[in-house]
């Protein structure tokens, strides 16, 4: 398994590429506005893109997805929750800046909805899609199971969890999909978060604050 990150626009969002190995096909798992350093990440390891996984729609993780899927000729995939967000990247960068920064931020022509519990097949890869409303309602976590790997966009940091104060946020949620979905996954599991660098559950769980219940 090749899986490489690097952290993108002013949010320092994580995006990964996710393929079986180099000069091949690739999952990429979150578009910050900076498509010009996605397309380098792919680069750098000789991969291109075979889908766009969106963990949720906030546009420090969606803002370059449109500008990816024009260039990659792409599916991108979101939960549906989330299309207030998603189709809409102008009204949070005039929340964020009170302007829009030069840029393409212009949304995905192609949107397939993603479900919890949905399994999808891509780049030799099994990801389960887990539903994990709270940082918003469409968030979704991805988790590569036969790798030990969840991919917990906003939802788990290392030492954090995701804020709940943003419009369709709400921390009672977050937490219950944390109990749900997340915290019933092995000790072992990888997470790469959507911010900051990899944990493990077993970390987690022992010393995050937000899950000492």
């Amino acid at each position: 398994m090749l899986l490489e990150s690097r952290s993108l626009w002013v949010a320092e969002t994580n995006t990964y590429v996710l393929a079986a190995d180099s000069g091949g096909p690739a999952v990429i798992i979150d578009a910050p506005p900076d498509p010009v350093g996605i397309g380098r990440l792919l680069a750098d390891h000789d991969l291109y893109a075979a889908a766009l996984l969106l963990t949720h729609g906030h546009v420090d993780h969606m803002g370059g997805a449109g500008a990816v899927a024009k260039e990659s000729e792409v599916a991108v995939y979101v939960h549906p929750d989330d299309d207030f967000l998603t189709l809409h990247p102008e009204r949070q960068l005039q929340m964020l800046f009170g302007m829009m920064p030069p840029g393409d931020y212009s949304p995905p022509e192609r949107l397939r909805d993603l479900a919890d519990g949905q399994k999808l097949k891509v780049s030799g890869f099994t990801i389960d899609v887990l539903h994990t409303p709270g940082h918003t309602p469409g968030h979704c976590c991805f988790l590569v199971d036969e790798e030990g790997v969840l991919f917990s966009g906003d939802q788990l940091f290392a030492g954090s969890i995701g804020r709940t104060d943003l419009p369709g946020g709400d921390y009672d949620t977050l937490m219950l999909s944390m109990v749900n979905k997340i915290l019933p996954l092995g000790d072992d599991v990888v997470v790469h978060p959507g911010h900051g660098p990899a944990t493990t559950l077993a970390r987690e769980r022992l010393l995050n604050p937000f899950l000492q219940v």
